[in-house]
């Protein structure tokens, strides 16, 4: 049987830790793995794959940790599918990966597939940095570039953009407080909004 999709443990007693605990205190952070999928499915079984897909998405989505499934599916002449698929740690991924449901799903799958699927698991914004299927991998220093193209002016403008936050609620003024802030606005905003969109404009170029 499946397991539900859980939530987070709640915490009450955090209600009335004052500030300095809360510094202090250590937090294991998500990893946000994200998994890539690759199918390349047989062009006379694409409808047959459409509705296998459509039965396996929401199953994912029902284990522990699961945070969403995006599907590319191919072009013109094309008949390979990438699925993303992300999970807040490791273990929850593996618990997917490797429970006996997704087992016989792949089992099912497989004679509608040319070859057996191709799985890559990367985390952060490493994630952003995977070429599609046949591109060469990024350089280095290309993904240094544009990382660092990304994140200098996000340290300048978040800052400055929540300071006025800082400067009307008195328990983030300290610098650890308000450092915090604005780490996890920058990771945030690197992870989620600036990065997908960057790379995809600059695709041709890192994936050369």
């Amino acid at each position: 049987m499946i397991a539900a999709m859980s939530t987070e443990q709640r915490q009450p007693e955090l209600r009335r830790a004052a500030l300095s605990e809360l510094e202090a205190r250590m937090v294991e952070r998500p990893d946000m793995v994200t998994s890539v999928i690759r199918h390349e499915v047989r062009p006379e079984a694409q409808a047959r794959y459409e509705q296998w897909l459509q039965r396996i998405t929401p199953l994912a989505g029902r284990f522990p940790g699961h945070r969403g499934v995006n599907v590319i599916r191919p072009g013109a002449g094309s008949h390979a599918y990438t699925i993303t698929i992300r999970f807040d740690s490791l273990g929850h991924a593996e618990d997917w990966f490797l429970s006996e449901a997704r087992r016989e799903l792949i089992e099912e799958v497989q004679p509608l597939l040319r070859v057996s699927e191709s799985v890559e698991t990367v985390t952060g914004l490493e994630f952003w940095f995977t070429p599609a299927p046949g591109r060469p991998p990024a350089r280095p220093w290309k993904q240094f570039l544009v990382t660092l193209s990304a994140i200098y002016p996000l340290t300048l403008l978040v800052p400055w953009a929540l300071q006025p936050l800082f400067d009307a609620v008195p328990a983030l003024q300290p610098q650890p407080a308000s450092r915090l802030v604005v780490a996890v606005v920058v990771v945030a905003l690197m992870t989620w909004v600036v990065m997908p969109r960057l790379t995809r404009r600059v695709a041709k170029w890192l994936f050369s």
